[in-house]
């Protein structure tokens, strides 16, 4: 077991309903393009595979597509979406979990990679990776860049939504690269009371991930600021990046 904090029930069921917005036609289509371009015919593995928020679709895109999950729930919650045979998910983490055969991408999406809380297990994450991948396969990361620009001496909280459904804000030890994500949600119910929760991630920059991939043997191919290509500046808030095993 790694580091990674575990989605309980409660939590998986809720999970479709509350990433409704990310999971619509429209907003994936970019996601998918971009993954089934690097797929190129060939199989797709995804890290963290929830509950197929992403590899449902690609699956349905005609792209092979199999899962690693660390939570029973989110997975029981694929299955309900799709068979086995139809997209395979395994039981395990992603840093050292191995499914059978070779994959031509290797995926994650969301900032799934920072679940995992420490450096050492992020690089076994990219080592994973690059034991699934066959020779000229691509690993793919979505992740965000740390807003610590916004952060003045001696604040340690950068909020990311103020809406009328929901406040998030993320704090940071700056020693330990741990930032918390804090969200309060308005519930559906007539009292119009608020869900708190919280979870925790290990932020890495780009630069960083980039010398965990040479670690593992993988070579950068590109990085780009989203879904569609836009290019990677310093003031991007997040970003899509690409590496490659060498053929």
């Amino acid at each position: 077991m790694t580091s990674s904090e575990l989605w309980n029930r409660a939590s998986a069921d809720r999970y479709d309903t509350e990433e409704a917005e990310r999971s619509s036609a429209a907003f994936l289509r970019p996601t998918l393009d971009f993954l089934a371009e690097l797929a190129g015919g060939g199989r797709a593995l995804e890290f963290a595979i929830g509950t197929g928020r992403v590899g449902v679709p690609l699956r349905q895109r005609g792209v092979p597509v199999a899962g690693i999950e660390l939570s029973e729930h989110m997975a029981a919650a694929l299955r309900r979406k799709i068979d086995e045979d139809a997209l395979p998910v395994t039981l395990g983490d992603m840093a050292t979990t191995v499914v059978p055969g070779e994959f031509t991408l290797v995926y994650l999406v969301y900032n799934t990679i920072s679940n995992l809380l420490t450096q050492a297990e992020q690089v076994e994450c990219f080592r994973n990776a690059a034991r699934h991948l066959a020779p000229g396969g691509r690993f793919v990361i979505e992740l965000g860049v740390p807003p610590l620009r916004f952060l003045p001496p001696g604040q340690v909280a950068v909020p990311f939504d103020v809406s009328e459904g929901h406040l998030g804000f993320d704090t940071f030890d700056l020693v330990e690269q741990i930032l918390v994500s804090h969200h309060f949600t308005r519930e559906a119910d007539d009292d119009g009371g608020y869900r708190r929760a919280n979870s925790r991630h290990r932020y890495a920059w780009p630069a960083e991930l980039d010398l965990m991939a040479r670690i593992a043997g993988l070579e950068p191919e590109r990085r780009v600021a989203d879904w569609d290509g836009a290019p990677f500046t310093q003031d991007s808030t997040k970003h899509i990046s690409v590496w490659r095993k060498p053929a």
